[in-house]
């Protein structure tokens, strides 16, 4: 088996030459890096990981836990995360913590147990015990999707990538009260996450844009899953005065949703009109066709592997909150009338932070 003396002869370069190419440990002049890649696929040389591992204290490996791995959106994020940590030559361990606060600190400990260079978690509805573990072992981690509070200064604990979820969510808001409608209901997602906090947030602050009062019996919490999506929708339909419009808080409680609707004989939008936070693959197959907030999940995945990587070459930088723009994705179960094919495929960037946009083709309801 060729060893890294091999390559260095072979390259006529010198044995620290080849481990700076490999482990990118310092500079190295073009045509140098081309000579000694050339020798190593010449070779079949493989470099010994866990040896290297043993005299550099890194393993070029990342923790990834996140929950609901089966979920279209992680689905996406892992994709990024997988192709980032690839492009920067490091592999990837997955462990589910399943949204549980006792199984999420275990699973973060065994990753941390297999010598992992860093972290990139999804942090559950109550993690406090995952942030003191991280805190109290010093382990370098990206919180993914939902962010911690911050500390009263502003400053995050940790470095944190995540979409936007509040303006966004006011513009979807704000679009269906432009369609004349009243009576706008959120089902919301699993109390204590982020994400469900902001997008009642930017519930609100749509109301509030519109004019229209917030009633928090508009509100019900479906736990972020298809079950309890439908639970909250039936919930909704059984009021007195039931919505003339629903807006879903994520990709599963949209089915879920869709699932409470069909068993009233209620259609889209003719009954009820329907605007969902989460894009994704068969939303455009639909009847009618999902009008949607399409997140940048890969993007959020890549993302977040570059900062951790940033944290790993800088270890005292302070911390930060990366936030990425939504699209607007505007079809028909919004209840739009005229040209809906062209509706069908117009998309529109959000600035992450920014001001919903003003609302099209205004109806009465």
């Amino acid at each position: 088996m060729p060893t890294m003396a091999d390559v260095a002869r072979s390259a006529g370069v010198s044995v620290a030459t080849v481990s700076h190419v490999l482990n990118d440990t310092r500079p190295v002049l073009p045509h140098t890096r081309r000579a000694v890649l050339d020798a190593i696929e010449e070779l079949g040389y493989t470099p010994n990981t866990l040896a290297r591992s043993l005299v550099t204290s890194r393993t070029r490996s990342i923790g990834l836990a996140v929950s609901a791995i089966s979920n279209p959106y992680f689905t996406e994020i892992l994709q990024g995360v997988e192709a980032g940590a690839l492009e920067h030559g490091y592999s990837l361990l997955i462990a589910d913590p399943h949204d549980d606060p006792e199984h999420e600190r275990k699973v973060v400990q065994l990753l941390h147990e297999r010598r992992v260079d860093g972290m990139i978690v999804a942090p559950s509805a109550q993690p406090r015990e995952l942030v003191s573990y991280l805190s109290r072992h010093g382990v370098p981690a990206v919180f993914l999707d939902r962010v911690v509070d911050s500390p009263e200064d502003g400053t995050p604990r940790f470095d944190q990538v995540c979409a936007d979820s509040a303006e966004p969510t006011a513009e979807l808001v704000t679009h269906l009260a432009g369609l004349g409608h009243r009576r706008i209901a959120l089902v919301a997602g699993r109390p204590g996450l982020s994400t469900t906090g902001e997008r009642i947030t930017g519930y609100r602050h749509g109301l509030s844009a519109a004019g229209l009062p917030f009633d928090e019996r508009l509100v019900v919490h479906g736990d972020s899953q298809s079950t309890g999506g439908q639970r909250a929708t039936a919930a909704l339909l059984s009021l007195a005065a039931p919505p003339t419009a629903l807006v879903t808080a994520n990709n599963a409680m949209t089915l879920g949703a869709l699932r409470a609707l069909r068993e009233r004989g209620l259609s889209v939008p003719g009954d009820i009109a329907l605007c969902c936070f989460d894009d994704f693959a068969w939303a455009d197959l639909f009847t009618p066709r999902l009008t949607a907030i399409a997140q940048p999940s890969k993007e959020i995945g890549t993302q977040a592997v570059r900062v951790l990587l940033e944290r790993l070459a800088a270890p005292e930088r302070p911390a930060r909150t990366v936030r990425l723009a939504c699209t607007f994705v505007h079809r028909t179960s919004c209840g739009c009338v005229g040209e809906p094919e062209r509706q069908a495929q117009r998309r529109r960037p959000l600035r992450a932070g920014g001001a919903a946009q003003a609302p099209q083709s205004p109806q009465s309801r």
